[in-house]
């Protein structure tokens, strides 16, 4: 029985006086994350210092990088510093998993100074701030359901949700899940819990998985047309994303504008950050939504999936195209596919990020060193007429099954 990482969110329909116990803990792993940066800062300060006086490495004021040592700080710290967390009541729990946050962060600068970590340069930890969001965490499962309808968390009790957990349930009574964390979050008022599982797949995964003479097909991504997905049999679909940001834009400018006119810490100022929230969470719901079905039906569907290697980083440093970008979900649309397709049998070819799917000839192979973004159909010398997105659907096919 092979078991994989799998999240399982939830949405949360806590009373009003369980949300303020929950906003309790998000300042907690707040003051948490806070105390533990600071204790990292005196201590690079006093090394610094200490270099001055010529003091030798070895002799150097440690500092408590790991998660151990910032808990054991923690707790000889807040019975004198932070009284209130122990007449409160709140859960030890969350102090914990804080400074397991805070390590991995301090690990994630460290690495990527040293070349050890892959992907862009990561800095040094800042502050946390109301401003940031309200979000704690649990660790193994100590916030667990305990019906189809009911969570237990730590320092909270227990409270009731808006879906129903039945799938969940039914894997952990029978041991094909197990909870190994739990992450609680607000976002425009509303609160979510996140498990995090290690779960055996393999009922669903078999149900859904790929026919073995199911179609491969190639993947051009792309703003006017979100994705033109040409398959082996020669068949050509586009799909359409449903540019949520952009349908949102009226809304957003005038939830701004009544932002604006409020008087900063008014309970109108709080309404209307609350409005903005509810518009940006509104987008981000549309667009994951969008990206699950059509991610899981091509993944289901496709016997292997050829995608290009996209920059999406340095096409967001295009400003005329930045939000458009940012609006279809380019990577996230890939990484959904990879961990997908994994599940359900099928694969994924990445070409090279200098493949020139748009240039290059889909029946002769010529390359047109010289088509622009504004040519949305060209003609080759060989005489074929291309429309540029089909064009490298087609190529992108083509290489994949040329390397494999």
């Amino acid at each position: 029985m092979s078991r994989v990482r799998q999240g399982f969110r939830v949405e949360l329909d806590p009373t009003v006086q369980q949300c303020a116990r929950l906003a309790q803990h998000a300042g907690l792993s707040r003051v948490v994350e806070n105390f533990c940066l600071a204790l990292v800062k005196a201590a690079l300060d006093q090394r610094n210092a200490e270099r001055t006086y010529g003091i030798g490495e070895e002799r150097l004021t440690p500092v408590p990088w790991s998660a151990p040592a910032l808990e054991k700080a923690w707790r000889a710290a807040h019975p004198t510093a932070y009284p209130w967390f122990t007449q409160a009541g709140l859960s030890s729990r969350v102090p914990k998993e804080a400074c397991r946050v805070r390590a991995a962060g301090l690990r994630n600068w460290a690495d990527s100074r040293k070349g050890a970590r892959r992907g862009g340069r990561v800095g040094f930890p800042t502050w946390r701030k109301r401003r940031h969001g309200f979000r704690f965490r649990y660790d193994a499962d100590r916030a667990h359901p305990t019906g189809p309808s009911m969570v237990a968390l730590p320092g909270v009790g227990p409270v009731r949700t808006r879906e129903d957990m039945s799938w969940l349930t039914g894997r952990i009574g029978d041991g094909r899940a197990r909870i190994i964390g739990a992450t609680v979050r607000q976002r425009a008022g509303r609160w979510w819990v996140s498990f995090q599982l290690e779960i055996d797949r393999t009922d669903v995964d078999t149900r859904r998985a790929v026919a073995a003479d199911a179609p491969t097909c190639g993947i051009d991504l792309g703003l006017a047309t979100f994705a033109v997905i040409a398959d082996d049999t020669g068949q050509v679909e586009e799909i359409h994303a449903p540019r949520a940001l952009k349908a949102a834009q009226r809304k957003l400018r005038r939830a701004n504008q009544a932002l604006a006119r409020c008087q900063r810490g008014s309970a109108n100022r709080a309404k209307a950050v609350r409005k903005i929230a509810s518009v940006h969470l509104k987008v981000a719901h549309q667009r994951a939504d969008f990206l699950h079905q059509l991610t899981t039906r091509l993944a289901t569907s496709k016997r292997a999936i050829a995608v290009e290697s996209l920059n999406v980083a340095g096409m967001l440093r295009n400003r005329r195209l930045a939000r458009a970008v940012s609006d279809a979900g380019f990577a996230e649309f890939v990484r959904q596919l990879q961990y997908k397709t994994t599940w359900y049998g099928s694969t994924v070819w990445a070409a090279d990020r200098w493949y020139p799917s748009t240039k290059t000839c889909s029946v002769c192979r010529a390359v047109n060193a010289g088509l622009t973004l504004s040519d949305r159909s060209w003609t080759c010398r060989c005489g074929a007429t291309h429309n540029r997105d089909h064009n490298a659907a087609r190529n992108l096919l083509t290489a994949m099954h040329a390397a494999t």
